[in-house]
């Protein structure tokens, strides 16, 4: 394989071979040219992932085998999870002493309720004497010290039961506090204890296990490689200079190490649209159009992106071609032609020459 290095070039189709002496003399010849892009990259399977753990600690056992098949939210590999495991069931009796805990407020919630009752009832009571005295207080019929007294019995009893009220609902907010707080936390506990066992993402297979059990692991240390079963596709970089001329839907002829002096059709199916600064390239995905006989994950790959296909061109050899704009005519006259599209063989010709011109290979 070519290093990534991602370049156009364009595949000529000739209708009329050159005809060449044995002094380097040819005539342009004509036929059909393919402008196409160059990538490179490699097979993944289909939302093809890294496996990761969440938290640290010590692998001490793997649940699966390398090539099997797995389903989400299957049990991959277990870290030691001993510190975890007493966290969550200190967790859980704090839960369940709060549950005791719940019973005793709602006693004391119902044994509130009735104080409620009781204060309310007594309000209604004050608040009917208190009524009927201010309304004959206004004839004299009643002294000014019992008209006091009678109001502040008043007085005293709604706020008797504004206060039983206040405290009946704070009861009933403490009651709510204390069964969250303890069921949160119970569940952030079991949450944290089951991050120790890694399962999978999706339904596939196991293309590789990357650790051995007794191993050190953290956040960052992948342990497998999972994706779909017999689902295939191209990842491939494209060099920014060409990239303005790829686009969504584009053909792509792709060879591959694995099946040498096969080629194989698939289409540009994604794009995406940042550059990496380090290789200056874009990525594109790209699924095949002919699946190959058998692929596996990581396989390298070359593709010839289609951009356009011209028929009848006129094209010469490329090493007949000096700077790139002349060729020589009569022996050893320089000539300037206006090139079109090339590859690493041929170049087109748009002005300058015609078919019926000899021309000769520089010395």
């Amino acid at each position: 394989m070519k290093l990534l290095k991602a370049i156009s070039f364009f595949s000529v189709l000739l209708v009329i071979s050159c005809s060449k002496k044995d002094n380097g003399e040819i005539q342009p010849t004509k036929g059909s040219i393919t402008e196409s892009v160059y990538a490179s990259g490699v097979v993944k399977s289909e939302n093809q992932y890294t496996v990761y753990a969440t938290v640290s600690g010590l692998l001490q056992k793997i649940e699966v085998t390398v090539g099997q098949t797995v389903s989400t939210g299957q049990p991959l590999f277990q870290i030691e999870s001993d510190k975890a495991a007493l966290s969550t069931e200190n967790a859980r009796l704090a839960y369940q002493l709060s549950n005791e805990n719940s019973r005793y407020i709602q006693d004391k919630i119902a044994e509130m309720e009735s104080k409620v009752q009781a204060a309310k009832d007594k309000l209604a009571l004050d608040q009917s004497v208190y009524n009927r005295n201010k309304n004959i207080k206004q004839y004299n019929i009643i002294s000014e010290v019992e008209y006091e007294r009678v109001e502040l019995a008043y007085k005293n009893s709604k706020s008797n039961y504004e206060a039983a009220l206040k405290q009946l609902s704070q009861l009933k907010l403490q009651l709510q506090n204390e069964q969250s707080k303890s069921n949160i936390n119970l569940k952030i506990n079991e949450k944290s204890q089951s991050d120790f066992t890694v399962k999978s993402a999706i339904n596939g297979e196991l293309f590789d296990v990357l650790v051995k059990e007794g191993t050190l692991v953290n956040p960052q240390t992948p342990l497998a490689i999972i994706g779909e079963k017999n689902a295939y596709l191209l990842e491939l970089d494209v060099d920014e200079n060409d990239m303005v001329r790829v686009k969504l839907g584009q053909k792509l002829i792709v060879t591959m190490d694995s099946y040498k002096g096969k080629s194989f059709e698939a289409t540009v199916d994604k794009i995406y649209p940042i550059m990496d600064v380090r290789s200056r390239t874009f990525k594109i995905e790209a699924h095949f159009i002919n699946l190959p006989e058998k692929l596996y994950p990581n396989l390298t790959a070359e593709a010839n992106i289609i951009v356009r296909t011209k028929k009848e061109a006129l094209t010469i050899p490329r090493n007949y071609l000096i700077d790139n704009q002349y060729v020589l005519v009569n022996g050893d006259e320089k000539r300037k032609v206006k090139i079109g599209l090339s590859d690493y063989q041929h170049v087109e010709i748009l002005d300058g020459l015609t078919a019926e011109e000899t021309i000769y290979r520089p010395k």
